[in-house]
């Protein structure tokens, strides 16, 4: 964990859970953005996600090392090239995802909803039963009781029928269903971009402020480089 020092006072935070879904890139594109809009973080990465971390980036995501391994993470751009970011980590405490005692476990915990990103079908699941199995299901399902948004950003195609009623429950008990699903009009021309316009997209849900891709203003070819 990353308690708040003695004296400080802590800002409620986003909770992100990052679940074992392909797609670490949108996650380290959110957690840098919310942190560089001012907002505090706790963070929960899933134990199927390491393996996923570890083979998207090959970085071993470890509890006892979690704030090496998330700088190593953000600083890296979608195309694995390194210190392609800076980060600041003072706004994120960590919770293992076995620690069902944790802060987010708990509704009277203050945090503004959880994001997260990527959703695997196995999360969507379980948030969608009320499993509860690991503290990512429990988190979200707390933000759920509590009425805080949650914005679950599903990574997965394509999408059988039971993972569709899955999300249709989530939708019903009023969380943002939101695929990963990047779009073109703003212009990409590099993997980051089509990256941050699924986290802008995310953020966009939470009503977090940011400025990761270039809205849609009515104008066609409004999107293409030679505008800038």
């Amino acid at each position: 964990m990353n308690p708040a020092k003695p004296g400080e006072t802590r800002r409620s935070p986003w909770i992100v859970g990052v679940s074992g879904a392909s797609g670490t890139p949108y996650a380290a594109a959110v957690l840098r953005a919310l942190l560089a809009a001012g907002e505090s973080v706790d963070l929960v990465v899933s134990r199927a996600s390491r393996l996923t971390l570890l083979d998207e980036t090959k970085i071993a995501f470890r509890d006892a090392h979690w704030r090496d391994d998330l700088r190593e993470w953000l600083s890296r751009g979608a195309d694995g090239k390194p210190d392609a970011f800076s980060v600041d980590l003072d706004g994120v405490r960590y919770w293992a995802a076995g620690d069902l005692a944790a802060g987010p476990s708990s509704g009277s915990y203050p945090s503004k909803g959880m994001l997260i990103v990527p959703a695997s079908t196995a999360s969507v699941a379980g948030v969608a039963l009320g499993l509860s199995k690991d503290l990512l299901q429990r988190a979200a399902s707390v933000t759920l009781k509590e009425g805080r948004p949650l914005v679950v950003a599903v990574r997965e195609t394509p999408l059988n029928g039971q993972t569709l009623r899955h999300l249709v429950t989530l939708d019903d008990a009023g969380a943002t269903v939101l695929p990963a699903s990047p779009a073109f009009y703003a212009g990409a021309t590099h993997i980051q971009d089509l990256v941050d316009f699924v986290a802008g997209r995310v953020l966009d849900a939470a009503g977090v402020p940011h400025a990761l891709y270039r809205r849609w203003k009515g104008e066609l070819g409004g999107g293409t480089r030679a505008d800038d």
